[in-house]
């Protein structure tokens, strides 16, 4: 199951700097994770500093 990313995001783009196969973009308001791209590494919530992005 893929990751998503909560309304705690504070769109500072930690997850998609540190996402290896370039799942996230920016979306409205929040980071989005493209589900059909995402491997399930959890490299985007190590790095994310308000823990937004969940299992």
């Amino acid at each position: 199951m893929a990751y998503k990313i909560t309304d705690a995001c504070i769109s500072c783009g930690a997850c998609a700097e540190g996402c290896p196969v370039n799942a996230i973009t920016e979306g409205d308001g929040k980071y989005e994770i493209n589900a059909d791209l995402c491997i399930d590494c959890g490299a985007c919530a190590d790095v994310c500093p308000v823990s937004a992005p969940e299992a």
